[in-house]
Parts: structure tokens; C-alpha cells; sequence
């Protein structure tokens, strides 16, 4: 008498499901508001632009509805993007960045270093600003 683990079992067919059909749904179109929200907010932004850059240059570049922020080290373009239409709810056309390298000052006979930063010039499409400059 065989035991029951050692008999061989014949090979059940496998059953294949069918995906069920889901029902079409008409899309609605969206409002100015909904396609203004690109996303969820993360709460991030906040971590990618540190201040507003105030020059005279940067003041001049408002004009042209352009914006200079003072960033962190690490953002990059898509980034800082993101974060300034979630921040400002405007809609961002380009980002430009530039590196300032540190640079090394003397006061009397002691060397120390000015701290170098990384700043992004922002450009908002046209008829949108920003209102955040002192008056």
C-alpha cells in the first residue's frame, strides 16, 4: 500500500479569469481652477526656495515678468518650477540658474570666505506676477 504523498496526482487545468469589462466614463472638461492645480501640494516648496533676491537687476528683471529667488544647493529646474507655481499659483514659462562661487574676503590681516549661493531666474507668463516685492 502506497502512502498518499507518494501516488501522483494528475495536473488540474490552470482556469483563466477574464478581465472584467469596466464601464466607459465620459471625462468632464476642466475648470480654469482644476487645471491650475498640477498636482498634489507636498508641502516641499518651501524647502527648494529659500528668499527673494532684491538687486537692482532683479527689480529691473520684474518687469518682463521675471523673478530672481535666492534656492537651496540642490534643486534643480523641475524643481524649482514646481515649487513656484505651487507657492505663487502662476504659471512658469522658464527657469534659468546661476551658480555664485564663494568668494575669499579680508578684513585687516584675517582671510575668511563670503558664502557663494545658487540663485534661479524665474519667468512667469505674461499678465501674472508676483507680489512680493517691498513698495
Amino acid at each position: 500500500m502506497q502512502l498518499p504523498f507518494f501516488k501522483k496526482h494528475k495536473k488540474e487545468e490552470k482556469k483563466i479569469r477574464k478581465p472584467k469589462e469596466e464601464p466607459i466614463i465620459e471625462k468632464k472638461e476642466k475648470t480654469e481652477v482644476q487645471k491650475r492645480k498640477r498636482g498634489k501640494k507636498t508641502g516641499m516648496a518651501y524647502r527648494i526656495l529659500k528668499s527673494l533676491h532684491v538687486t537692482e537687476k532683479a527689480t529691473d528683471l520684474s518687469k518682463n515678468d521675471q523673478y530672481v529667488f535666492e534656492v537651496f544647493p540642490k534643486a534643480n529646474k523641475s524643481e524649482i518650477k514646481k515649487a513656484t507655481e505651487e507657492i505663487f499659483d502662476v504659471d512658469v514659462i522658464s527657469v534659468n540658474i546661476v551658480k555664485t562661487p564663494s568668494k575669499r574676503r579680508r578684513l585687516g590681516r584675517t582671510f575668511g570666505w563670503r558664502k557663494g549661493y545658487k540663485k534661479a531666474i524665474v519667468k512667469v507668463s505674461k499678465g501674472q506676477k508676483i507680489d512680493i516685492l517691498p513698495k
